[in-house]
């Protein structure tokens, strides 16, 4: 049984995690994100979950506590956005390299300073190389939606890998949107129960964690991550199809929009993949062939369903919500562009950054973007390759 109802994203995740119902969540606050533990916290007080909440002094305590009880054996969870995440990232390469399955929404915000408050990815940019798995949802709905698939994704014995659910820091967290909730039963079902690969308190198996690992065997340990990353690939198209049964919803590594004939395609992620699909059916109904590409998964990077989606087209403009400070262009630019270079298609592709600190992006910028891209295909030439879209002179 399906409900629709109006929720924001915070809304949305706090009610997906309470149908999880997790067996303990470590909790710190920080803007956006702090309603979702809050409003778990009610459901905890008033008895609709049976999890054990614990309220730490840091987000590096937060991941802390929920790393050692997904040691112990338990589902556990947090939550948490931009410095806290950065307080994280000691805890986050910790867990991953562990592998420990914890999930962990993240409503993305820009990394101070100067000290911002609004939308961006810097935070989630921030562990890319963490060897957790990132997924990003567009609204509210796949928030939802992958909140629940994270949980069979990182449990999954060929990943056993954290996973973080990105979705934008007030453009979506505390945005209202209608959108479609399963039953509890239904996800109960869906998820299953955790039975732990191993555990410290598994008395029959013992196990010891997080030990010293010399150059004897650390190599290998960081290969074995790489692998299970490799293997988190067809799971999370496998999860997918598994939850298009129970909801009638479709999900797999990349959500390519109209680009079976397109000339010109966008690269974007979550929330402004919304924006970039409404422009993109303007241009389609002038005449235009125009496409959007939104990567579902950024960890693992998708290359082979990047490079099979866009190895028809001309141009692509990668949008990133991030900077690398490399002076060469974004984070997902330089993944994209990789992917596409064994194409020998002569594919052009420009990067756009935009929207740090949570700065707007407008349908007009995204109609210029097409119009450059149209450029670039009419004269051959790419002037300059990264781009900073609405910046002020």
């Amino acid at each position: 049984m399906k409900n629709k109802i109006a929720l924001t994203g915070n809304e949305a995740v706090a009610q997906a995690m309470r149908q999880i119902n997790p067996d303990v969540v470590a909790a710190y606050p920080i803007t956006p994100s702090t309603e979702v533990v809050q409003m778990f916290s009610s459901f905890v007080a008033n008895g609709k979950v049976d999890t054990e909440f614990v309220t730490v002094e840091s987000e590096h305590s937060a991941m802390s506590a929920t790393m050692g009880a997904s040691a112990a054996g338990a589902r556990a969870m947090t939550c948490t956005s931009s410095q806290g995440l950065a307080y994280m990232f000691e805890v986050v390469y910790i867990a991953a390299s562990m592998r420990l399955p914890i999930v962990f929404p993240v409503a993305n915000r820009a990394v101070s300073g100067p000290i911002n408050i609004h939308c961006d990815h810097s935070d989630a940019m921030g562990i890319k190389q963490a060897g957790v798995i990132q997924l990003f949802s567009e609204n509210a709905q796949e928030a939802y939606d992958n909140m629940i698939q994270a949980i069979r994704i990182a449990e999954h014995p060929d990943v056993q890998l954290p996973v973080s659910v990105n979705y934008d820091g007030f453009i979506t967290s505390h945005a209202l949107d209608v959108l479609e909730i399963l039953d509890d039963e239904t996800v109960r079902n869906f998820i299953g129960v955790y039975k732990p690969h191993e555990a410290l308190l598994n008395v029959n198996k013992p196990v010891s964690m997080g030990n010293f690992d010399m150059y004897d065997y650390y190599f290998e340990h960081k290969y074995q991550q790489v692998a299970a990353m490799e293997a988190a690939k067809k799971v999370i198209e496998e999860v997918g199809k598994e939850y298009a049964k129970i909801s009638g919803r479709n999900y797999g590594l990349v959500d390519a929009y109209k680009l079976d004939d397109a000339d010109m395609a966008v690269v974007v992620m979550n929330s402004a993949a919304g924006s970039s699909k409404g422009v993109c059916d303007e241009l389609r109904a002038k005449g235009l062939k125009v496409g959007v590409l939104k990567p579902r998964a950024f960890r693992p990077f998708p290359h082979e369903a990047v490079a099979d989606a866009l190895k028809g087209v001309k141009a692509v403009a990668v949008l990133d919500r991030a900077e690398t400070f490399s002076t060469l262009g974004g984070p997902m630019f330089a993944d994209v562009r990789n992917s596409l270079y064994d194409l020998k298609n002569d594919i052009k592709v420009v990067n756009y950054v935009y929207g740090l600190g949570g700065r707007d992006l407008r349908l007009e910028d995204v109609e210029q973007i097409y119009s450059d891209l149209d450029d670039i295909i009419k004269t051959g030439k790419v002037d300059n390759f990264v781009r900073y879209l609405g910046l002020r002179e």
